[in-house]
């Protein structure tokens, strides 16, 4: 076979190389995309993912006031893990803020165990955990016993001595052990089973894929066609285009949501501790949410490569800054800023406090009423930028 020359011609090779570099330079978005995603991914990796969260939030309930009962608090308050935030009244309102997601561990200490620490009857104290996420809490409690037994050889001395290590401690003192018990109750996911996490927060990843994907595609391809002329020759106003068009989606995102909840019952043996048709009422705002990003995206495309680089844009920081692959509670506070912006952050919440936790509308409504704002905001902005698309 031949191409006109047989000798490579160096002309004609930068001719072709040119021709590349002037192609990336007019498709703009291709070009930052390319620089863009390099860039976000290095910072996000390197500096917003913690796989070792500190300072979690952490609630008391300490009816004993004791020396020795301050000496423990404080040192959970010095080291890097626990952060002590709220003095609760009783287990109910520590029960209800671990519901709620506001505190991640609550302490509690009775009000008789100074006295029975004294007497060497081993008085236990409760640590609980809110275990729906393992990753967030597993290493904090395995700090435990080694804050333990720095608060007992710190404070036991003298005649608590014989005490501190468990012999001469009395009935029922253990050699080497510390002269209390210090009980977990990992509530919500007591196994630590990463199922129980990770599918709830798959059904957010695989509605935002294809949601804002399909959406942004629909509308890139008619432009492409040179269907949207025949929207010009009509009235229908533009918030009655994307709307009619969303409706389908929907739709679709409902049957996804259906398949998920049947893999995760069936299959993974994930709990259903709250109601099924709250699952669908948050999968329906958050569907929505979806949607109207996948409109505004299309309308700042201009085909459908473009609206796939925006969506894979898009999609990155949601999955790694919702909580969902990483423990939201161990990033800095600017990565959880932005976090808090996407709608994937709520909606895992959502799915997690329903099946895991049992929640109800209190305890979810300070999930959802983001979700609708986002929603209310983006599609007024969907709307002007697709008014302008048609102009």
């Amino acid at each position: 076979m031949s191409f006109g020359t047989d000798r490579f011609s160096f002309q004609r090779w930068w001719s072709v190389v040119l021709k590349e570099f002037l192609q990336l330079r007019r498709d703009r978005v291709t070009f930052a995309m390319m620089i863009g995603i390099p860039i976000m991914q290095l910072f996000l990796f390197g500096f917003a993912i913690n796989t070792d969260p500190k300072h979690l939030l952490t609630g008391v309930i300490a009816a004993d006031q004791s020396e020795f009962t301050r000496s423990f608090l404080a040192s959970m308050r010095h080291s890097d893990y626990f952060e002590l935030r709220q003095n609760l009244p009783d287990e109910t309102a520590g029960r209800e803020a671990l519901a709620k997601g506001q505190l991640q561990f609550v302490v509690s200490i009775p009000p008789d165990f100074t006295r029975k620490l004294v007497r060497g009857e081993r008085p236990s104290l409760l640590v609980e955990a809110d275990a729906t996420d393992p990753a967030a809490t597993g290493l904090a409690l395995a700090s435990l016993p080694q804050l333990v037994q720095g608060v007992v050889s710190k404070d036991m001395k003298g005649a608590l001595s014989p005490l501190a290590g468990g012999a001469g401690g009395g009935e029922g003192a253990r050699a080497g052990a510390p002269p209390f018990d210090v009980r977990l109750h990992r509530l919500y996911n007591p196994e630590g089973i990463t199922q129980y996490n990770i599918i709830p927060g798959l059904m957010g990843t695989i509605l935002t894929m294809t949601m804002v994907m399909m959406t942004g595609l629909a509308m890139t391809r008619e432009r492409e066609r040179g269907t949207m002329e025949n929207l010009l020759a009509t009235p229908v106003r533009p918030l009655e285009v994307m709307t009619g068009k969303i409706v389908p989606y929907i739709f679709i995102g409902l049957v996804q949501v259906t398949i998920i909840l049947l893999a995760a019952y069936y299959i993974f043996h994930v709990p259903f501790v709250g109601s099924v048709w709250m699952v669908y009422v948050a999968a329906l705002l958050f569907i929505v949410a979806s949607l109207t990003v996948g409109i505004t995206l299309s309308s700042l495309a201009q085909n459908q490569l473009q609206a796939t680089q925006l969506t894979f844009f898009y999609f990155l920081p949601s999955i790694l800054l919702s909580g969902f692959m990483f423990p939201f509670v161990g990033m800095p506070k600017w990565a959880q800023v932005i976090g808090n912006v996407l709608p994937m952050t709520y909606f895992h919440r959502l799915t997690r406090g329903i099946l895991l936790k049992g929640n109800g509308w209190v305890e979810l409504w300070p999930s959802i009423w983001p979700l609708m704002l986002f929603t209310v905001v983006v599609l007024g902005v969907a709307v002007r930028f697709y008014r302008k698309t048609l102009d």
